[in-house]
């Protein structure tokens, strides 16, 4: 049987990643939370899960040309990796544009407004939400949780995952 979309993705990331676990266990973590807030919201899945699975991509051209992985590097370094691996993997240019678009700016929220970008935004958040704030402050991660995420579903799951006890 051939591989499904999301596993010749998984596989090319894994493969550009190398021994990299954290970087991977990252993107998979994402992926699996884009497709759940998708469930909720909708969306594109190829476009999602391309997404989800090449977001951070550009981290390690990042860190080679610049010793930072910071998220506005990433933006800028992913497209060009993501294009190759997608072009590679037969992706439809459109779909591929679209992509790279999003990973051009899974740090910018408000550049891009689609129900795709949305998701892979929460998804990331979802993540990352325990490295970049004090979760133990449960009154102040309920605020921050309404002003960051950008969809219902993805507000529903951080508040399932990060408030519930």
């Amino acid at each position: 049987m051939p591989l499904t979309v999301k596993e010749r993705l998984l596989a090319a990331m894994e493969a550009y990643f190398g021994d990299d676990t954290r970087r991977i266990d990252h993107a998979k973590k994402v992926t699996g939370y884009a497709e759940r807030i998708m469930a909720g919201e909708g969306g594109n899945a190829d476009i999602i899960i391309g997404a989800g699975v090449l977001h951070d991509i550009g981290i390690r051209e990042a860190e080679l040309k610049y010793g930072s992985a910071a998220g506005h590097l990433q933006e800028r370094e992913g497209p060009p990796v993501a294009r190759k691996i997608l072009e590679e993997l037969g992706f439809a240019p459109g779909a591929a544009d679209e992509i790279c678009n999003i990973i051009a700016h899974h740090h910018s929220p408000g550049v891009l407004r689609t129900t795709n970008f949305k998701v892979l935004y929460d998804a990331d958040w979802l993540v990352n939400l325990a490295d970049e704030y004090d979760i133990r402050d449960r009154d102040k991660l309920s605020v921050i949780i309404d002003r960051v995420f950008l969809t219902e579903t993805g507000r529903r799951l951080a508040r399932e995952r990060y408030l519930t006890d």
